[in-house]
């Protein structure tokens, strides 16, 4: 019996057996923390710049996080709101070691500062240049809008980047959250809740503690949906626990700093090129459902002309399921990993290859 034989018995089996589909979980987590680990990063001088005029450092700073790979082209990850970066590309990490090392950046769970982030990305990236590499950056939703804003710093022209890589991107505000009165097509249970995050003020405290327990049960349950009427393997079940102690354990502080730095994302300007390298977008096939009816970005990532401006070696595509009852949500790495990874292989063969013909 070969491989592709056998590992539908070993899943169905797994299923069957409740105890052995708790070791295989247990089992899986492991052997992800023992291939994931700390990352310091050999030059900080961006960060510790920062640092001396950081009362908060420590609740601000993000933790690196690398797997070692086997190519010479690094990929950095950057999430979305949630789940981390070290659980959302579960299901893309075995291909994308082939290429190089993946670099991860987790977000900090009691604060957060796009100045910081700015500044940890930029000190990698360069550290990541000194070996002789190029990296990729692979960012999702939220993650999409703070690698935009990277991509205007000076710091961005300061460093030498391979490729990005933008699965439903969130570039600015407007994305989510339409202006008061605007209802048509109907609000967003995400709209609402972070509209109201939005409007809290920082001093009251109380209030903003109220609104952000509304924003984690609405997480907790978009996660939940997605996890509905779908056959979970030890896989989803180990980052699962993963993704929903983030959920849990991230401070009603550190949830509205990090909602608040969407009101530094600027909406697309296609006036000029934001970015001139290799860029992949990919937009889920339902991304409305998630995304207001005006939203800017998708609006330029859907007109050809606008997103050349923007990305003048860029490509868009669409995210389509195999499975018409199952059609693709905004950002849904890890349920639709089958739509996603043939276009991600694609893209990380041709780029990387043309990497690797440049450097002969």
């Amino acid at each position: 019996m070969d491989r592709n034989s056998t590992l539908p018995v070993v899943a169905k089996t797994l299923r069957r057996n409740k105890a052995m589909l708790a070791v295989a979980t247990a089992a899986s987590g492991l052997m992800r923390q023992l291939s994931i680990k700390t990352h310091k990063t050999a030059s900080r001088h961006r960060e510790l710049h920062l640092r001396e005029n950081c009362k908060r450092y420590h609740a601000v700073r993000c933790r690196i996080f690398r797997e070692r790979g086997t190519g010479a082209t690094p990929t950095i990850v950057i999430a979305g709101f949630v789940p981390d970066a070290t659980e959302v590309i579960e299901f893309q990490r075995p291909f994308l070691k082939t290429y190089g090392d993946i670099f991860y950046l987790n977000y900090p769970r009691t604060g957060f500062s796009s100045e910081m982030f700015m500044a940890q990305l930029a000190d990698l990236i360069e550290e990541i240049n000194k070996r002789g590499e190029s990296p990729i950056l692979f960012s999702i939703s939220f993650g999409c809008g703070l690698t935009a804003r990277f991509l205007r710093e000076k710091a961005a022209s300061e460093v030498e980047i391979r490729g990005v890589v933008m699965v439903s991107p969130v570039l600015c505000t407007e994305d989510l959250v339409r202006p008061p009165g605007d209802k048509k097509g109907g609000v967003r249970l995400i709209e609402s809740n972070l509209r109201r995050i939005l409007k809290a003020e920082s001093h009251k405290a109380e209030d903003v503690t109220r609104q952000v327990e509304r924003a984690r049960r609405c997480f907790q349950s978009l996660f939940e949906a997605g996890a509905d009427n779908r056959t979970l393997t030890h896989r989803h079940l180990s980052i699962r626990r993963k993704i929903m102690e983030v959920i849990a354990l991230t401070t009603a502080a550190g949830a509205y700093e990090r909602v608040n730095a969407l009101k530094d994302f600027p909406v697309p300007d296609s006036s000029r090129p934001l970015f001139a390298g290799q860029i992949l977008t990919l937009l889920a096939e339902m991304e409305e459902n998630m995304l207001v009816p005006t939203s800017p970005s998708l609006a330029v990532m859907r007109c050809h002309e606008t997103h050349t401006a923007l990305f003048p070696n860029g490509i868009v595509k669409d995210v389509r399921s195999f499975d018409s009852g199952d059609a693709v949500a905004h950002a849904s790495l890890i349920f639709h990993h089958k739509a996603y990874n043939p276009l991600l292989k694609e893209w990380y063969g041709k780029t990387c290859d043309a990497a690797l013909g440049a450097a002969i």
